[in-house]
């Protein structure tokens, strides 16, 4: 069994933004960091104890560089690194899940801790075939169209809820809750950590009842920037060789013949 333990920031416990900020100008982001990373552990541990033969962490926030490394099993491969026109690294078919840790809810959602889609600085919302969409359905998308599916997914309970809306069969571990984009009420770390471990045991224990995620293709996407420079500029191409569309100075719209054609960039 091979698996991937993607990882993020913003879910992990006791991680917050002021407000205004992302989790960057957080005055707590060492702390951060190293929670992540226990927490990506705890994962990375239940699955070899599962049987797992291979693990790759990969640290997908921001610039990919996030975690600190020697904390993590010495059995893990680690995934670095940012800027590339794929999203996942070296995702195929034989991967047998994916885990997800530290994510948080879509860009829209007012009352989830620090919300976005995949840049705070950069997009109002992301819209796949009319429907908003965070970065749990769009990596879920995308590891489905390998024939991979999302086993677990840990965040707080406004990423939780919004995973098991569109991955009912999945396991997940709330790891606080959210009252809005600066202010959550967490779980003790050190607990996170275990219940991480025991949810990641059962969602292997489930392997067999798992299923793959995928978007309806080709997929329309609709981007709104929240600036109208952001949106002029960007250089996102349909699926015919053509810039996508303006819907209005802050939103283009294109048609794409699957989900990882999203972070594709001429």
């Amino acid at each position: 069994m091979k698996f991937i333990v993607a990882v993020d920031l913003e879910g992990v416990a006791c991680a917050y933004a002021p407000c205004g900020e992302s989790i960057e100008s957080s005055f707590n982001i060492e702390f951060v960091r190293k929670q992540a990373t226990r927490e990506a552990d705890a994962a990375a541990r239940a699955l070899f104890d599962c049987g797992a033969e291979e693990v790759i962490v990969w640290d997908n926030h921001g610039r990919g560089c996030s975690l600190d490394y020697e904390q993590l099993d010495e059995r893990c491969s680690i995934a670095i690194g940012a800027c590339v026109e794929t999203r996942y690294p070296v995702l195929d078919e034989s991967f047998s899940g994916v885990v997800m840790i530290g994510y948080h809810a879509m860009a829209s959602n007012g009352e989830a801790a620090i919300a976005h889609t995949y840049s705070s600085v950069t997009y109002q919302y992301m819209k796949v075939n009319g429907k908003e969409v965070g970065e749990v359905s769009v990596d879920a998308a995308i590891a489905g169209e390998y024939g991979v599916p999302v086993i677990f997914v840990s965040g707080d309970d406004k990423c939780t809820l919004e995973a098991k809306e569109v991955l009912p069969w999945i396991e997940t571990v709330q790891t606080k809750r959210a009252f809005s984009y600066t202010r959550v009420l967490s779980k003790h770390p050190k607990a996170v950590i275990n219940e991480i471990y025991e949810g990641v045991k059962r969602a292997v224990a489930r392997l067999g009842e798992m299923q793959c995620y995928r978007f309806t293709t080709p997929l329309e996407l609709e981007l709104r920037y929240k600036r109208t420079d952001a949106a002029t500029h960007t250089k996102l191409i349909d699926m015919n060789g053509k810039p996508f569309a303006f819907k209005d100075g802050y939103t283009r719209v294109g048609m794409l013949e699957k989900a990882e054609d999203i972070f594709f960039r001429r």
